[in-house]
């Protein structure tokens, strides 16, 4: 599904990835772990198509397409979903809105006609019902004076309305007590199949209680140095990553 081959990217001249190889299968969950600063976030923002980001070197492909040069719309138009690490307040649009716009914008850009409103409503409910969110929720304004919490689950009721192919959680764990931790990773379970895949970017292990990978990826210093299953995981809440740097040394 997704294929990362020797990707290098910068930012304002400065080198941030240095020769990414990484492969996702449909079906999979990957989780990405490393020390602040290591690239995890700009690998998302590359994957998305962040144009803040230059990507100097490597490929990135998407079910056997080359996306460097697609627009940040058009890969999520061909099923990419980013999780924001701080997502956007927007005043006065809905929650229920925004969420009709996306998906309808989507379908145009696939030469579908917007969902028939009946649909629509069923579809809101089911998904709502899915990730026990309340119906008033719905109706508040996008982001605008929620908690943390509440901030996690309005992205993963847009994953689940969208369902793309590859979902990306960038640090989604950030600042999230354990109740809010467990509506994050019980909307993933949930929402995981054959047909998607999913990469978690974490700094903690704490996450992967709830959201168990079938592959762990140490980023470091802006190549993936080590992986493993999901004892790796363990490890590092366990050591920390001083032992893996001393290891590339």
């Amino acid at each position: 599904m997704l294929k990362i081959k020797n990707l290098h990217a910068s930012v304002d001249d400065k080198d941030i990835l240095k020769g990414i190889n990484l492969e996702v299968n449909a079906g999979e969950i990957h989780a990405i772990m490393g020390p602040n600063g290591s690239g995890k976030s700009t690998l998302s923002s590359v994957i998305a198509g962040n144009e803040n980001f230059e990507v100097t070197q490597g490929s990135v492909s998407f079910e056997n397409e080359n996306i460097l040069e697609l627009a940040p719309e058009e890969r999520a138009h061909k099923g990419i979903f980013l999780s924001f690490q701080y997502p956007v307040e927007i005043p006065g649009v809905s929650v229920t809105n925004f969420i009709k716009t996306a998906i309808n914008e989507t379908r145009k850009a696939k030469g579908l006609d917007d969902m028939p409103a009946s649909e629509m409503l069923k579809m809101i409910k089911t998904k709502a019902d899915l990730l026990e969110i309340d119906r008033k929720f719905l109706s508040r304004s996008l982001n605008e004076g929620f908690s943390g919490g509440e901030k996690k689950r309005n992205e993963i009721f847009q994953m689940a309305m969208l369902e793309p192919k590859l979902a990306i959680l960038d640090e989604t764990d950030s600042g999230l007590d354990i109740d809010a931790l467990k509506i994050v990773a019980n909307g993933v379970n949930k929402l995981k199949s054959k047909d998607n895949a999913v990469i978690v970017i974490t700094h903690y292990q704490r996450l992967l209680d709830y959201i168990v990978p079938d592959f762990v990826h140490v980023l470091i210093n802006g190549k993936i140095v080590k992986s493993g299953t999901k004892e790796l995981a363990f490890e590092l809440e366990e050591k920390g990553y001083d032992w893996i740097k001393e290891e590339l040394v």
